[in-house]
């Protein structure tokens, strides 16, 4: 046998009981599609025509030359359907099949031909190879064009790849199979036609099981890793035969190779595979540098404005996305709002009750919103999803536009709750972002949960370290300042009252002293504010009924709006759960919010209260109960918002700048806290959130109610 015979015989015996192989997997699925069928038969035709060339080698008319031709002649008109059902058609023009249809039809009148006997003639035999090589261009081509109309960056770079593999195989098997038309056997290029050809059934295997094409550098790797398995069992082989045994302990040779392998094929397929995507994934190399940058940076970041800018930053310099936005739950739980932004197609904000569908996803998994339009279009199953497609779809329409091409991710709290939102999208392409981009992004949502967390911990520290500080001052203020003004204030009231043994003061006299007393009152209460602000509250609580005191309050304060200029409006749960606070504390906190409100509109303008119970995120997470203080006046500054609950500061003429702060440390002491939320020249928003201590508790209204306003 000529050495080049033996080679190719070889070759075509090993790549003909692979394919066949890879031919019985694809019908091994437990959910067998029109695809995987044309594979199976693609797959099982090329095998069986390749064993059958390799037993001819062995043996002259081992099997007929009939039957060897007569087996590639299937091979075109399976390649063009097997193309048409893998990669659909996104032009509604182009049609679902063109090529493959008439292949198919065409290719039985060419079987009759190569099965005449008409079939050992030049003519005959040149019309039958030209008929095989012209149908898989053609199908090829229509490969092609499906690929580059598509959308998806990654389908279109994968066809691409897929052709030339394909293109490759062709040209190559056409050199190879000249005999066919009377070529010499004995000048017939090695058999790197059968092997490309076994690599193009290795990509198609692989995107009928995960649903994508391989990319070459993921090809390369599988092709590595299986060189370097090959040459390690041959290596093993060589020495065990070698040192333990031949024959009779080949089945112990057998059994140290298969764990040899098992043992050490994923860590060498995962190291393979990561050396060589940093290799050659320049554009993923580059998102997955600047995320890492910007994950470094967050690891040292409190500040969210600061954590808004990185992530922007990082995401920018990738030139990987076209539109972003960064959404944190707002204080009292109703809307994600818009903190930082890329594009100008994200909303600027996204109603919680509108998106739960979409939300309840995002604690199982992101939501790539293009992958889950095409899967619910295409009918294919969905095992992962814990939400229904089209109910994660409606719920999708609160991000406008970006429903078509985004992916979402859920940034998460320190109890698993969302606190947040990231939504990237790329609208120059579809199907933008491969898995690995996605797991990418996944870790720098978590990151964006850790500062989230981080930042909430180091504002209470901060608020801690300020009420340590005052409680010393408080200690040194109680006994260097209200001595001096106790006698300060007696002196004052012995010249206010002359019949008490002061001399008699003219009219301005008295006038100043009023003044004394004034300030001085004024400053005893600065410092009994200052000492309530520093010290522990020993009042032992039990849960209240929080509609009752909010009442209660606004009947006292009816009092001072009497005037008929402020509109106060109130909005109380039937049922409430309760809430573990002292009833005169969180009247105090009322009372301090509903005149910083009034304050806010001039004392002419309206005010909204509302009670409601809130569930929690997850059900193991218990409910809250937040009562709301809205006015209708100028808002604040962004400047100023963030330090209204700082002790001491204040805008208001004489103000103390102490109310806020000692509401804030009332309701951080029951276990909740005050948020605030407020635009200029759209009012301002007080949530008190405080957590439920029990179940409902219906609460009754009162049979006089109070009108204010």
């Amino acid at each position: 046998m000529n050495p080049s015979y033996d080679l190719r015989a070889r070759t075509l015996l090993v790549c003909g009981a692979l394919a066949i192989a890879i031919a019985v997997s694809a019908l091994l699925r437990s959910r067998i599609e029109r695809r995987h069928a044309l594979f199976a038969a693609f797959a099982g035709d090329a095998g069986l025509w390749y064993l059958s060339q390799s037993l001819a080698f062995v043996r002259e008319g081992l099997v007929p030359e009939r039957v060897r031709i007569l087996l590639p002649i299937f091979l075109p008109a399976l390649a063009a359907n097997l193309f048409e059902a893998m990669v659909k058609s996104e032009d509604p023009a182009h049609g679902d099949a063109r090529v493959g249809k008439r292949a198919a039809l065409l290719a039985l009148p060419v079987l009759g031909l190569a099965a005449s006997p008409y079939v050992d003639r030049l003519l005959v035999r040149v019309g039958l190879f030209g008929y095989a090589a012209l149908v898989f261009a053609l199908a090829l081509r229509e490969l092609h064009l499906r690929g580059h109309n598509s959308r998806s960056r990654d389908t279109r770079r994968r066809v691409r790849f897929l052709v030339l593999i394909g293109s490759l195989a062709g040209l190559f098997t056409v050199a190879e199979f000249g005999w066919v038309i009377g070529s010499d056997r004995t000048g017939q290029a090695p058999p790197i036609g059968v092997v490309l050809t076994l690599v193009l059934l290795v990509v198609l295997a692989h995107a009928l099981r995960h649903e994508r094409l391989l990319d070459w550098y993921e090809l390369l790797g599988r092709l590595l890793v299986a060189t370097l398995v090959a040459f390690l069992i041959a290596g093993i082989f060589y020495v065990l035969v070698a040192f333990v045994g031949q024959f009779y302990t080949m089945w112990l040779n057998a059994i140290v190779i298969a764990i040899v392998v098992l043992v050490l094929f994923n860590p060498l397929r995962d190291w393979t595979e990561d050396r060589i995507q940093r290799f050659v994934l320049r554009e993923r190399g580059r998102l997955e540098a600047c995320i890492a940058e910007a994950r470094r940076t967050l690891a040292h970041t409190l500040d969210l404005d600061e954590m808004g800018a990185v992530v922007v930053r990082a995401l920018e310099r990738s030139r990987s996305v076209t539109e972003a936005a960064l959404y944190l739950l707002v204080d009292d739980g109703t809307v994600f709002e818009r903190h930082v932004t890329i594009g100008s197609k994200s909303p600027s904000r996204i109603d919680v009750a509108a998106a739960s569908a979409l939300l309840e996803q995002l604690y199982h998994a992101p939501v790539v919103l293009e992958q889950l339009a095409r899967d619910l279009r295409e009918g294919r199953p969905e095992p992962r999803r814990h939400v229904a497609s089209e109910a994660v779809l409606a719920a999708a329409e609160v991000l406008a536009t970006l429903r078509h091409f985004a992916v979402v991710f859920g940034v998460r709290g320190e109890e698993g709750e969302l606190v947040g939102l990231l939504v990237v999208g790329d609208e120059r392409i579809g199907d933008a972002f491969s898995p690995e981009d996605v797991a990418l992004f996944e870790q720098l949502a978590a990151q964006i949960g850790v500062v989230l967390v981080s930042s909430r911990i180091y504002v209470k520290m901060r608020a801690r370290d300020r009420l340590a500080v005052l409680g010393q001052m408080a200690a040194g203020i109680a006994h260097e300042i209200r001595n001096p003004l106790g006698a300060i204030k007696g002196a004052a009231q012995l010249l206010a009252e002359p019949g008490q043994g002061g001399p008699e003061l003219e009219p301005s006299a008295r006038e100043f002293v009023g003044i004394i007393l004034e300030e001085v009152e004024r400053l005893d209460g600065v410092v009994g504010s200052v000492l309530n602000l520093a010290r522990e509250n020993p009042v032992a609580v039990a849960p209240i009924d929080v509609n009752a005191v909010v009442r209660r309050t606004l009947q006292l304060l009816s009092t001072e709006w009497n005037d008929g200029r402020l509109a106060v409006d109130e909005s109380l749960a039937d049922e409430l759960p309760r809430v573990a606070i002292a009833p005169e504390e969180l009247r105090q906190v009322m009372m301090n919010i509903l005149r910083n409100a009034a304050q806010a509109v001039s004392g002419a303008g309206r005010i909204t209260v509302r009670t409601r119970a809130r569930q929690g995120a997850r059900p193991k997470v218990a409910g809250v109960v937040v009562i709301t203080v809205t006015d209708d006046g100028p808002g604040i500054a962004a400047h100023i918002l963030k330090q209204v609950f700082l002790p001491f500061f204040t805008t208001k003429e004489g103000g103390t700048g102490l109310g806020l702060a000692i509401s804030q440390r009332i309701v951080q002491e029951a276990g909740g806290r005050i948020e605030v939320r407020s635009r200029e020249g759209e009012g301002t928003t007080f949530n008190v959130v405080m957590p439920a201590a029990m179940d409902p508790l219906g609460t009754p209204v009162p049979a006089v109610v109070v009108s204010v306003g």
